[in-house]
């Protein structure tokens, strides 16, 4: 059941009728977007006023427990800090030890989950959320926008995750994804639909290989493709989840907070954390195009030598992670044809230099950074819709995934930037005599040791006959979906016992809290949407009265007494 409202009755409508359309989203850390293919060619949706097709992701919880999304929860990051929430999709699939880990300093409140060993929750007064569940709300906002747009309900979507997303990431993407009220049919890489985006345009023959730089507001991730023939072939992929136009603006309010904040002993308030985070965003910006940056709000400023100073080692961070995936590639700088630039952060100047420098050749910044990932979404979503376009997709895994063996050893089953989908097998057998059991630890990772790799997840083989060790025949086959989410079987091949389980990570909702969720949506759904109506009322009614108390301000003397009354 889906309830809509109509804003001026103020009163609920009916269901839109469905539409077949898959849609193309790219869920960002700073700003989010939702494109669909019309007459041809992909497209961004924009808001009411046809200009913005940003959606900041953001949400702010009021005190009476309503979720606002996108610009007007961005404005109670000055006025409610504490709970107000930014760069969710860096929480995603992360332990809390992880994102304690970063330093990150977030203006709210983070906490370990007591039912559920490490994940992360946002605590918003009493109640706690996880990170797939804000970032459902976020796609819920990309929704009712593609909604409006078509006048039909949209449940069918593509949407594009950090190339260096492990599988909980992506798992947490998916879900987020249901909990929403998406099908999720595909999960695809962010430089794989920037540079799907690119090569739609090119002349047939204009065979390239191409260097996709995607430096966003959360994550970095660096690609290498070979477009062919309508072929598009990732041969290597690094990058950071944990890196962004964010540690840009915190390494300026720490670079700040030093200067001209040393006289205070005690922590910051909220407020002015808030006020330091958007005017560092702010100054990043401006130094792009000019040499200093003075707050008018804040006594701080900033030199653009001094910010160059802060941000050569994050980008350098970048250009490691580009060498390397030149290296998986087995490519030198000098072969890479064209170097795209993705992400809001490559608007940066000193990024585009840095870029420049390394492959020895001009950067190319012709696509608009903040859509090109979600149009590439959008041009898959409609190759899954069975639309022709004569292009083939041919992605890989980032990182390895294997067992755990005696020691603590990981064996890795799947070698990381194997093409997928993919499926890879290896014998293994038992060490006790009469052994009937064997546990299956499944990791993911580039380290020797599984303590220092992830644990997606484990399970047990049993039914094994009793045997001398070493004489059983244990087959452990890995198959990776187009998606890089994992299933893992084990079978012992003399007597055929076997088990197959799809790998879910501990950080990922089951299915019973999701079907829990969404009846509960379900059920308050008529509630909520009243809630809804009667609170943008009384937010229209406010601004009219803010406008009609300037306009008596501004104008007092041209009215008489009872004209102002």
């Amino acid at each position: 059941m889906k309830i809509s409202i109509n804003l001026e009755a103020a009163s609920l409508v009916k269901e839109k009728p469905a539409s077949d359309l898959i849609v193309g989203i790219d869920l960002g850390t700073t700003n989010s977007l939702v494109a669909f293919m019309r007459e041809g060619k992909a497209v961004c949706v924009a808001d009411e006023t046809g200009k913005n097709t940003l959606v900041p992701s953001v949400l702010h919880l009021a005190e009476n427990g309503t979720i606002t999304v996108g610009e007007r929860a961005k404005q109670h990051l000055l006025t409610d800090p504490q709970h107000t929430i930014y760069s969710v999709k860096r929480l995603l699939g992360k332990s809390y030890g992880e994102v304690q880990q970063t330093g990150s300093k977030l203006g709210y409140q983070l906490v370990e989950s007591l039912d559920e060993e490490g994940l992360v929750k946002v605590r918003l007064n009493d109640t706690f959320y996880t990170p797939t569940e804000l970032s459902a709300h976020i796609l819920s906002e990309l929704k009712r926008r593609m909604e409006q747009q078509l006048g039909e309900t949209v449940s069918k979507a593509v949407i594009t995750v950090p190339a260096y997303f492990n599988d909980t990431q992506r798992q947490a993407t998916r879900d987020a994804g249901k909990l929403a009220g998406l099908n999720v049919l595909r999960i695809i890489n962010e430089p794989t639909a920037a540079a799907l985006s690119y090569g739609v345009g090119l002349p047939d023959g204009s065979d390239q290989t191409v260097a996709v730089y995607d430096l966003g507001g959360g994550t970095f991730d660096i690609s290498i493709l070979r477009i062919e023939a309508g072929v598009f072939e990732v041969l290597a992929t690094n990058g950071d989840t944990f890196l962004g136009g964010d540690d840009f603006d915190k390494a300026i309010i720490d670079f700040w907070v030093a200067r001209f904040f040393q006289d205070i002993s005690h922590e910051i308030d909220p407020k002015t954390n808030a006020l330091l985070r958007q005017e560092a965003e702010k100054a990043k910006k401006f130094l792009t195009t000019n040499s200093h940056f003075k707050s008018e709000i804040l006594p701080v400023e900033i030199a653009k030598s001094d910010f160059a100073t802060l941000a050569k080692p994050l980008i350098a961070k970048t250009l490691v992670a580009c060498k390397q995936a030149l290296n998986d590639a087995k490519l030198s700088a000098e072969a890479i044809d064209k170097v795209i630039l993705v992400g809001g952060s490559t608007r940066l100047d000193l990024v585009k230099i840095a870029v420049a420098e390394l492959f020895g050749k001009p950067v190319f910044d012709e696509l608009n950074p903040d859509e090109v990932v979600a149009l590439g979404a959008a041009i898959q979503a409609d190759m899954l819709a069975g639309n022709p376009h004569d292009l083939m997709l041919l992605d890989i895994t980032p990182l390895s995934l294997g067992i755990e063996t005696v020691g603590g050893l990981m064996d890795t089953i799947i070698p990381r930037n194997t093409k997928v989908p993919a499926r890879f097998a290896r014998n293994y057998t038992t060490s006790i005599d009469g052994q009937s059991k064997l546990k299956v630890a499944v990791y993911q990772g580039e380290r020797d040791l599984v303590a220092h790799n992830r644990l997606l997840g484990e399970f047990t083989l049993t039914g094994i006959p009793a045997m001398p060790a070493a004489l059983p025949k244990i087959e452990i086959a890995f198959m990776l979906d187009a998606d890089g989410i994992l299933s893992v079987r084990a079978k012992e091949l003399r007597s055929g016992v076997a088990q197959q389980v799809e790998i879910r990570s501990q950080y990922r909702l089951s299915d019973e809290e999701m079907a829990l969720m969404l009846l509960d949506s379900v059920k308050n759904a008529e509630s909520d949407m009243q809630m809804r109506v009667l609170l943008e009322a009384r937010n229209e009614a406010a601004n009219v009265v803010q406008a009609s108390r300037k306009f008596l301000v501004q104008h007092a003397d041209l009215l008489d007494d009872d004209e102002k009354t």
